[in-house]
């Protein structure tokens, strides 16, 4: 069986996730990175977008569970965005996704806190 990978990388959102109520109020910047390997099928010769995995639709996806409902826990999310791609498509084999949040309410210096979930058909 022939895989190919498939990324998008820093997709940028604006959502209320988090515990914190100024959180779920104000809001705050998510970046997500999603790897999906996809079995290759007939994709790799015949040059159809039908036979593989549009990436514009899967962005679609990802926007649509980052911006809609709210989740406590980034984990969460995460696994949201994997699960539902999986179930989207039968060709991805396995995804992951890493979700950062570069406004953590932690009180220290940091870029981002990061979080990656793998999830595999």
């Amino acid at each position: 069986m022939t895989t190919f990978q498939i990324t998008l990388k820093n997709c940028a959102f604006y959502a209320r996730h988090g515990v914190f109520e100024q959180e779920t109020s104000l809001g705050q910047r998510f970046f997500v990175d999603v790897v999906m390997d996809i079995e290759a099928g007939d994709a790799l010769v015949s040059d159809d977008v039908e036979q593989t995995v549009h990436y514009g639709l899967a962005y679609e996806l990802v926007e649509k569970i980052m911006t809609g409902s709210r989740r406590n826990l980034i984990e969460t999310l995460a696994n949201d965005v994997a699960l539902a791609l999986a179930a989207w498509s039968p060709q991805i084999r396995r995804v992951e996704v890493a979700i950062r949040k570069p406004s953590a309410p932690i009180p220290g210096i940091l870029d981002y806190v990061e979080v990656r979930v793998e999830h595999r058909a």
